[in-house]
């Protein structure tokens, strides 16, 4: 729910109406509304319209809808920390062989 909170906060800061940035993204507001509050996910081709819409860093966003992303997969998971941390790992080994080629 971070990128849905950190919409929400956007759009209340600057004082737009949902269906405001629903037409910016092409959807409808019943859809924004359901991005807003954690029940669906954003699509990925909205992150640099919305970065650009308010003047914000796209990557701070995208960071956010990933974690939201990873979250949903394994927050229910007993050993959610053990994954993140085997993952961490391996992003690292991969940055490691990637620097050396």
């Amino acid at each position: 729910m971070y990128f849905a909170q950190k919409l929400k906060s956007l759009r209340e800061e600057n004082h737009y109406l949902q269906r405001q940035i629903a037409a910016l993204l092409d959807i409808d507001t019943p859809m924004y509304s359901r991005i807003e509050r954690g029940e669906r996910f954003a699509k990925e081709e909205h992150i640099p319209i919305l970065a650009k819409y308010y003047d914000i860093d796209e990557n701070e966003l995208r960071q956010l809808w990933l974690a939201d992303k990873v979250y949903d997969v394994i927050a229910g998971e007993s050993s959610a920390n053990d994954v993140l941390s085997i993952v961490s790992e391996s992003i690292a080994e991969y940055g490691k062989e990637n620097k050396s080629c």
